[in-house]
């Protein structure tokens, strides 16, 4: 059904939630019926999944209350009560409580769902240390005598060994560990990560100490991280004792480092987030990162030792209704939201291509660089690079040779940005008028255009840019320079350049894997720090007012502005760039890209974008996505490869991924995009259709 379209669980997401009840200090009754309160919350937002704190039935901070038997009985009947109210809940609990197992006490999460015990996990490392004296009361999972255990009338599996898989609910397959066992060189969880994991849930209490909050994030997002996983964090809030302790509640929900969801600290009533995980996002970091396999084969016996408990929910999540990702997403995933990491990222950015064309030119022995300069974006930026490596090298910016090169289209906008630009940057400043050498090779093909005839076909562009292309390499040859390339990622993508003696060729290309989202961004950064001085900041400041253009097919008598679209032709880059991330870097699915622009693009509340800057003021429609993903799908899969298969030399710059056959993309040059293209029609062309 199409309708699934707009549910997240159709995309390989699942809704997470992580909650902080209110407790009493050994009043088990209260406790549960606030646990209750929370799961049934979490139900109506369409969770999967909720985590509780450690020893939440009970509250952590029993100490020696642990040793009566009325606690104990009084923690096992309010567990029957979850289970019981479990029954009419479509989602699975980990709860936390005290268990007598043979002679022993341990201090267990346990997972119920259906109206059943699905397990029960023993915390692995007892902290007794400073302010803990856990191992007074507990003993360790290790010292369990068996794997299955009689609880409220059930047989129950046992041991810290528990993997929990969720049907009907691709890859969700969550692991349990408690407070310490995170804290440990080695936690429990790694090796769950590697035994099918992909959800690691850390029931805690943790009482607060100045920083301590900053070293629970570190921790947490470093093992979510590690084993490419989510991490649910749970921690005891108020009502615990404060005889020698405080407790700040927080929560956290992090995803393969990233924090999706984090809690108010020091709240006074009972709190929970949620997060959308995206298990198919770090399925496919395993299949990519080779070395998790290689891990899991090294460590072949403890993860052998894992036993996986299977069970089906009483119902779906969210009742299998639309359920929209409440995930936020960058509209820009090459350029951070927050203006301190985007500045952060175009300061790396500008550094990586700088150092790149330094070692080149260092290790060639050449001292000059040549470059064209359009006007436009992308030779702005490039030549801001260029620039930057002269400065490093300790050259003069006159070995810069740049060269503008007007043709039949090129507008006085362009041409005047492109001469001023040129004189802030300092560089050697030519001008070579194309049109004669392009005329002499439209009359030996025997063009109409060369006839006086209007015709501006692919030929007619293609000459233009051969030209140009030509006459650098030739320049290059005649002063002992290196040809600098100013296409970008994004272009390469598409394959918007022509092949081979034009745009797509250089002796080194610095912009090779940047997207044009984040050189409009790069440029913007430079503009406005002001390093090339009030002049040079206003020229760049047009450069990114300009209408993107190739500037290849004369316009209207009398109007300097350009004939052509770029955008018009292969879509908003804006568009593009996102739809490149999601299928390059993570091989996902054109639905499922189509869903995450949606979400991503459609009306967001004032204020839910950080600066103007990041905030586009177009708005689009799925079926606009739909159309332009159909766009990206045909040139990236069908047509462009062949150009991609013979590029310059040129850095990697992000982990958005290059398109270099020596790097991160090798792919047949006569593939189909049949499949991508069928994927196409899970897309409806309207919201609710």
């Amino acid at each position: 059904m199409q309708n699934d379209f707009f549910n997240l669980y159709s995309h390989g997401f699942a809704r997470v939630a992580v909650a902080t009840p209110r407790c009493k200090i050994a009043d088990p009754v209260f406790n549960a019926a606030q646990t209750i309160a929370l799961a049934e919350a979490a139900a109506r937002q369409g969770a999967a999944l909720v985590a509780f704190p450690e020893l939440g039935l009970s509250a952590y901070s029993c100490e020696d209350l642990f040793h009566q038997g009325a606690l104990l009985d009084a923690c096992e009947a309010s567990l029957r009560t979850v289970v019981d109210a479990s029954a009419q809940l479509p989602l699975a609990l980990v709860v936390g409580l005290p268990l007598r197992v043979g002679h022993q006490l341990f201090n267990c999460g346990v997972v119920v769902a259906g109206g059943k015990i699905l397990g029960a996990v023993p915390k692995s490392y007892l902290p007794n240390y400073g302010e803990f004296y856990e191992a007074r009361q507990f003993s360790p999972a290790d010292s369990a005598p068996c794997g299955q255990v009689e609880l409220l009338g059930q047989s129950v599996p046992f041991g810290a060994g528990l993997l929990f898989e969720v049907e009907g609910i691709a890859l969700l397959r969550f692991h349990v560990e408690i407070c310490e066992d995170v804290w440990v060189p080695i936690p429990p969880s790694s090796f769950a990560a590697l035994a099918g994991a992909t959800v690691l849930v850390n029931l805690s209490a943790s009482n607060v100490l100045v920083g301590k909050s900053g070293y629970r994030h570190q921790l947490v997002s470093q093992q979510s991280a590690r084993c490419l996983a989510a991490y649910l964090y749970t921690s005891a809030g108020n009502g615990e004792s404060s005889t020698d302790m405080a407790w700040d509640g927080q929560t956290l929900i992090y995803e393969k480092g990233d924090l999706l969801a984090e809690a108010e600290r020091f709240q006074d009533d009972s709190h929970i987030i949620y997060g959308d995980v995206d298990l198919e996002r770090l399925s496919r970091e395993r299949m990519h990162t080779t070395t998790f396999a290689q891990q899991v084969r090294h460590h072949a016996q403890q993860v052998a030792a894992f036993r996986v408990v299977r069970f089906a929910l009483p119902g779906a999540p969210g009742g299998g209704k639309t359920l929209a990702l409440e995930r936020a997403l960058e509209r820009f995933p090459y350029v951070p939201s927050d203006p301190q990491r985007r500045d952060e990222r175009c300061t790396e950015v500008y550094h990586i291509q700088v150092q790149a064309l330094v070692q080149r030119l260092s290790q060639s022995g050449m001292q000059k660089v040549v470059i064209g300069v359009s006007g436009g974006l992308d030779s702005t930026h490039a030549l801001l690079v260029c620039a930057k490596a002269m400065d490093h090298l300790k050259l003069p910016r006159t070995h810069i040779l740049a060269y503008t090169m007007p043709g039949f289209a090129t507008s006085e906008r362009t041409l005047r940005q492109a001469r001023a630009l040129m004189q802030a940057v300092g560089c050697e400043a030519h001008e070579i008028d194309i049109r004669p050498s392009c005329i002499q090779m439209l009359k030996d093909l025997g063009h109409p255009y060369a006839a006086g005839q209007e015709t501006y076909d692919i030929t007619f562009e293609n000459v233009q840019a051969g030209e140009r292309t030509s006459h650098l390499f030739r320049l290059a040859n005649f002063h002992n320079g290196i040809v600098i390339g100013t296409g970008d990622l994004s272009e390469l993508a598409l394959g918007w350049c022509t092949y081979g003696v034009g745009d797509h060729m250089s002796h080194y290309n610095v912009n090779a894997s940047v997207p044009k989202t984040l050189i409009s961004h790069l440029v913007r950064w430079v503009a406005e720090s002001g390093v090339i001085g009030r002049g040079g900041s206003d020229v760049l400041l047009q450069v990114l007012a300009t209408e993107i253009s190739p500037e290849l097919v004369p316009g209207k008598a009398g109007e300097d502005k350009p004939a052509q679209s770029t955008e018009s032709s292969i879509g908003p880059y804006e568009l593009q760039d996102f739809n490149l991330y999601y299928i390059l870097r993570y091989g996902f699915a054109p639905s499922k890209v189509a869903f995450l622009a949606w979400s991503a693009w459609k009306d967001r509340e004032q204020g839910a974008w950080p600066d103007a800057l990041h905030a586009s003021r177009n708005q689009y429609a799925l079926a606009d996505i739909k159309k332009h993903l159909s766009t990206f799908v045909y040139r990236f899969f069908k047509i462009s490869q062949f150009k991609r298969s013979c590029v310059p030399n040129g850095p990697k710059v992000g982990n958005g991924g290059s398109l270099s056959p020596r790097g991160d993309w090798r792919a047949p040059s006569d593939a189909e995009a049949v499949v991508w293209q069928a994927d196409l029609a899970r897309i409806p062309d309207e919201v609710g259709k």
